[in-house]
C-alpha cells in the first residue's frame, strides 16, 4: 500500500517582503488546484555578522560591522494532483528567492 504524497517547499531570501509575496503566490496557486496547504511556517532567521577594519594598516580599534539576514519559510502541500505540480512548476518567481522542493511520502 503506497502512502500519500506530500510536497515540502522551503523558501529562502534576504528580503522578508519578497519572501512573503512569494509564499503568498505559491499558496494561492496551490489552493486554486484544490490542494490542502499547511504554512507558511516562518523558520528562525539566520544572522551572519562580519567585522572588518575601516583602515588597512593603522587604527586597529576602528572597525565596521555588517550583517546578513537569511529569512526562511516552509510550506507543506498535501493531497496534490498532477495539475498542482504543473501549475507550481510554471510559476514565475521574483529574483532573489531560492526555492527547494522535496517530494515526501507520508
Amino acid at each position: 500500500m503506497a502512502g500519500k504524497q506530500k510536497i515540502r517547499i522551503k523558501i529562502k531570501s534576504f528580503d522578508h517582503k519578497v519572501i512573503d509575496e512569494t509564499s503568498k503566490l505559491i499558496i494561492e496557486t496551490a489552493e486554486r488546484t484544490g490542494a490542502i496547504i499547511a504554512g507558511p511556517i516562518p523558520l528562525p532567521t539566520k544572522v551572519e555578522k562580519f567585522t572588518v577594519n575601516k583602515s588597512t594598516f593603522v587604527h586597529k580599534t576602528s572597525r565596521e560591522q555588517f550583517e546578513m539576514r537569511t529569512h526562511v519559510r516552509l510550506i507543506d502541500i498535501r493531497e496534490t494532483t498532477p495539475k498542482t505540480i504543473e501549475s507550481l512548476s510554471n510559476l514565475s518567481l521574483p529574483a532573489g528567492v531560492q526555492i527547494e522542493i522535496k517530494m515526501l511520502q507520508e
